[in-house]
């Protein structure tokens, strides 16, 4: 008999128990990691002051207060981080990044490296751009195809360890262009993927792109400086095809960001609409007056001339290349000064992969010198940038509400901008990726 009630309890607890973990489960879930992070100075992006003696609680991967740590309510069993030395910023954003291109495989040298091959060289530098405090990129074209997609999945899904991620996939261009495959010999009739002949093509070419994940729609307006046989200032798409891209990118969803040097595709493509000019490099008055009109962001990479001029040869940069960098480094910086002036809209955007991931920050030296103050910079790189990115209500600044997306340097960024080059904290979603 008491075999019989052993036997029956046994089974009424096995039945109980699955009816337990859930719950149990359910009210792990119900219980986000808490964290309280002292700040002694925090930059406040939107008003463009720096605030002292703050308290910052991340609830899970969001912020859900902010305030004078004199006031400051920490829910008991809060983890305490003590950076009340330091300076604390909203994460930091580069708007025109390449993770999956390897600086040191330039020209010939990058004929050899597969989608696949590329994709994994992304990994390295996500992690590396994660590090020195850019918790958001749009990664504006993989060489081919879509391995910055695959990239921001894999980070997404918690596979690899990176900045969050609006992917371009295969860049758009003409057949000859910027965006062309223009090293290999006519007999191999070697095509990109993204080259596109008419508005109807180029179309086409928008929906792929968005049908395969990308996030933004990244086109060549104009000629480049690190592609075969063609001139920086040259525009390349005709108006027809640019409004077509632009009409068929924003209609689905998706902004639109122009390669474009020269000052005729600048214009043609800031009337097209679309939502960035990248380089700007030979704007003209008219440009920059069209910008200012349409509200057209303007993303120039003003700090890399100096890696490409100094390392580009040991990286296999074609000598036409070169050339072409010396006629415009110093005129982009010169008209960098001068839109900015005018009251133009920038983001921060530095063309990595062109020079080493990690070394975005090495760019606010060059945007203070050539007219920002630090503070301007660094709005730049935060509040402008998200702006710009469509993810305003998510990252940029640090707010309630906002992902808790958080860096910290010693010392005042407000007064000397290079100390962002070397970050001392850095938070992504509530986690602590570098400290």
């Amino acid at each position: 008999m008491k075999l019989k009630h052993l036997v029956l309890a046994a089974a009424t607890a096995a039945a109980f128990v699955p009816a337990i973990v859930p719950a149990l489960a359910a009210d792990n879930a119900a219980a986000p990691h808490v964290v309280a992070i002292r700040a002694g100075k925090l930059v406040d992006v939107a008003a463009g002051t720096v605030l002292k003696d703050q308290t910052i609680i991340v609830t899970g991967d969001r912020i859900t207060s902010v305030g004078p740590t004199a006031s400051a309510k920490v829910p008991a069993g809060a983890e305490e981080i003590d950076l009340q030395n330091q300076t604390v910023l909203p994460g930091l954003i580069d708007m025109h990044t390449h993770l999956t291109a390897d600086p040191m495989l330039a020209g010939y040298n990058e004929l050899g490296v597969s989608d696949i091959r590329a994709a994994l060289y992304g990994v390295r530098a996500a992690r590396q751009t994660l590090d020195a405090g850019f918790t958001s990129v749009r990664n504006v074209g993989s060489s081919g195809g879509f391995g910055d997609v695959a990239l921001r999945d894999a980070i997404n899904d918690g596979d690899v360890v990176g900045p969050r991620m609006r992917a371009a996939g295969y860049l758009i261009g003409i057949k000859g262009g910027h965006c062309d495959e223009n090293l290999l010999p006519a007999d191999m009739n070697v095509t990109a993927r993204g080259v596109a002949t008419g508005p109807w093509e180029a179309r086409g070419k928008v929906r792929e792109a968005a049908k395969y994940g990308a996030d933004v729609i990244k086109i060549c307006a104009s000629g480049g400086v690190l592609s075969k046989g063609d001139s920086p200032g040259a525009p390349e798409f005709t108006p027809e095809e640019l409004q077509a891209i632009v009409q068929e990118a924003h209609k689905l969803g998706r902004k639109v960001a122009a390669h474009a040097h020269g000052a005729e595709a600048i214009r043609d493509a800031i009337i097209a609409g679309v939502d960035s000019i990248e380089h700007a490099s030979l704007i003209d008055d008219e440009g920059i007056k069209l910008a200012k009109q349409k509200g057209t962001y303007l993303v120039m990479d003003i700090y890399d001339d100096d890696f490409i001029l100094q390392e580009g040869a040991k990286a296999g940069i074609l000598p036409e290349s070169l050339e072409k960098e010396k006629a415009l480094g110093q005129l982009q910086r010169d008209n960098f000064r001068k839109a900015f002036k005018a009251g133009v809209k920038m983001a921060f955007g530095t063309d990595a992969g062109v020079y080493p991931h990690g070394d975005n920050a090495k760019q606010f030296f060059y945007m203070v010198k050539y007219g920002m103050t630090p503070m301007q910079a660094i709005q730049a790189a935060t509040i402008d940038a998200a702006d710009l990115m469509g993810w305003k209500a998510n990252v940029g600044s640090i707010a309630a509400g906002k992902f808790a997306d958080i860096v910290a340097v010693s010392g005042d960024p407000t007064a000397d901008v290079t100390l962002l080059t070397k970050m001392s904290f850095v938070m992504k979603g509530g986690a602590v990726i570098h400290r």
